[in-house]
């Protein structure tokens, strides 16, 4: 039986006949491998996500962490599973060689880790996290950091946090107030505290590494006053092993609609709870130089939002797969044009209706993993083209699409799990049945790393007008070469194509109409607007690359027919939906700025 959990077929689609990642290992950082390497990391992704992470989705949900004010407790189930997952080495799958990776092309790495998200979003939370930290202080720790924090992490023995948000500051990273003392030894002393902390605590590993951002007294106000440091829950010594417990508290448990196997968390720095060396303070290690620690926590809140992306992806993928399979077996009602009331029942799928909703679903989810694997393979692209020039590109590009796959997904597949509870019915409500469950756990992400809002005026604000429009030109340039091979291949290619060239001309419009005065309050207005249009928009140009990809119309088999009938659904319905949000954006329109707050 096909897996519930994602498509094989659409991936190895996705990944050999579109993005042709084979032609990866011609470059010397992926010379040991092969089309058959990259298959086998995808079945055994396959296989340990199935028989480990999928069955205790539905436990842990409904069995959430608790707390008794002393212990975390967690069902047996995960951390099995999350042992299987560091037997595998797929936490390490995108990593060098050197640190003990497996050093396999980003985008076939995000592709393997993506049925976890599928198989249990909360459960994969552990290692996604983890991998997140690790990657940051690759980039910019020490070595004596790498291998007291990060190698113990790949290795599956310490799991990894990121501590950003307080209870008064929110998402306005600005006002965050938990400080950073010096200590003669070189160490600093953390006092505040720190909300919404997924992972922040549990007894899955050795050792949990948080990374903090915090002020050092007497830096700047704002956020160029901001470090980052390592804080972790239990000392480590310079031989490796673990010392006294650091002076980190759990206050108590965030008990969410979704995502409820990860512990999400109310965490105290420096309360005296525990006392490291006597006294209290949550011992931390300054990351890179003082007052660089927002730029430094952007490497992992720009993986961990494509990450999300991906998990909002996974979430509404298997939701659509599942609603499929039911629509399939389920008998109920007749054609519209049956007279007989005696003639059988037919599966609910034959319904116009339901093929609407399932249509939708699939253009939802496929064109939403398309994104997430075109960014994968943007940052392969980032790190091995050959030329600088091809470098430089592709990491602009992928800094401009990343707002997009964060938010387009989170919105997009989580409707797609809307209409997989609508396909199933009442039995779709009940917890019976996956679908409503993903929905509760697909809700966060909308939230998750970055609000709607937040990620609309990241696009519009800075990523579109990035060195006077950069961002804007190279985004537009390259669905523009799409337009133009579709042209080139003729037929129903052309037309998508003809239908893309327009709307792109409306992205290009409408930026430059928003910014025509340099007003940001105007300009910024309707932000979230713009970015669910020019999501659409850059979907639209993942279904027309797909549709490059296919076979000749007529030669392929059901496979490739329905990712055409897809694709003429996206742009037949789904991209129209721009014309008047381009209307309204374009009129600069003032109902939100002008309503007062005594009105509501």
């Amino acid at each position: 039986m096909p897996s519930t959990l994602l498509s094989r077929r659409d991936l190895d689609f996705l990944l050999h006949d579109w993005l042709r990642v084979s032609q990866l290992v011609e470059r010397p950082r992926y010379a040991e491998h092969s089309r058959e390497t990259f298959d086998d990391a995808l079945d055994l992704a396959e296989r340990v996500a199935t028989e480990q992470f999928a069955p205790h989705n539905r436990a842990a949900d409904l069995a959430e962490p608790t707390f008794d004010g002393q212990r975390v407790r967690l069902i047996p189930q995960v951390r099995a599973a999350l042992e299987s997952f560091a037997e595998t080495g797929l936490l390490t799958a995108g990593l060098d060689a050197s640190i003990g990776g497996l050093q396999l092309p980003h985008a076939v790495a995000a592709a393997c880790f993506t049925w976890f998200q599928a198989a249990n979003v909360s459960t994969s939370a552990y290692p996604f996290l983890t991998l997140g930290n690790a990657n940051l202080l690759l980039a910019h720790g020490t070595a004596e950091q790498v291998d007291t924090y990060v190698r113990p992490m790949l290795e599956g023995r310490f799991f990894g946090t990121m501590c950003l948000s307080e209870p008064h500051a929110g998402s306005s990273l600005a006002d965050i107030t938990t400080r950073a003392e010096p200590q003669p030894d070189g160490t600093y002393r953390l006092f505040g505290t720190k909300m919404w902390i997924s992972g922040g605590d549990h007894e899955l590993a050795e050792n949990i590494v948080h990374l903090v951002l915090a002020r050092i007294p007497g830096g700047p106000p704002g956020v160029k006053g901001i470090s980052l440091f390592i804080v972790p829950k239990v000392l480590v010594g310079p031989d490796g092993s673990l010392g006294d417990r650091n002076d980190v508290v759990l206050v108590g448990l965030n008990h969410k609609m979704g995502f409820r196997g990860t512990t999400n968390t109310l965490l105290s720095f420096g309360d005296g709870g525990h006392t490291p060396a006597g006294r209290s303070g949550a011992v931390g290690h300054l990351v890179g130089p003082p007052h660089q620690g927002l730029a430094q926590m952007f490497h992992m809140m720009n993986e961990a939002r494509i990450g999300v992306g991906a998990g909002a992806t996974a979430l509404g993928y298997t939701g659509y797969l599942k609603s499929l399979a039911y629509a399939r077996e389920r008998p109920q009602g007749r054609p519209v044009d049956a007279k007989d009331p005696g003639t059988p029942q037919v599966p609910i799928i034959d319904h116009p209706d339901v093929r609407r909703m399932l249509l939708a679903q699939k253009s939802y989810v496929e064109g939403a993993l398309a994104l997430v694997l075109y960014c994968a393979r943007l940052l392969d692209e980032e790190k091995t083209a050959p030329a600088e020039a091809d470098r430089e590109r592709a990491h602009l590009l992928l800094d401009v699409l990343t707002p997009i796959t964060k938010s387009w997904p989170s919105q997009w597949c989580l409707t797609a799990n809307d209409l997989a509870i609508q396909v199933l019915g009442g039995a779709g409500y009940t917890r019976d049945h996956d679908v409503e469950q993903h929905y509760r756990d697909n809700r966060l992400n909308p939230i998750h790393e970055g609000t709607h809002g937040v990620q609309a005026l990241d696009l519009l604000g800075r990523k579109m007008t990035m060195h006077n429009g950069v961002g804007l030109t190279l985004l537009t340039s390259t669905i523009r070469e799409t337009v133009a091979r579709a042209g080139q291949a003729g037929g129903e290619a052309a037309g998508l194509a003809d239908r893309l060239a327009g709307a792109v001309e409306r992205v290009v419009a409408v930026t430059r109409r928003l910014w025509a005065d340099g007003d940001p309050v105007l300009a910024l207005a309707n932000a979230s607007v713009y970015l669910e249009a020019v999501g659409h928009v850059v979907i639209a140009w993942m279904w027309l690359e797909q549709v490059l990809a296919l076979p000749p119309e007529g030669s392929g088999d059901a496979f490739h027919a329905g990712k055409r009938q897809a694709a003429r659904y996206f742009f037949r319905v789904e991209l129209p939906r721009t014309g008047p949000q381009f209307d309204l954006l374009d009129s600069r329109d003032r109902t939100t700025l002008d309503m007062r707050a005594d009105w509501f």
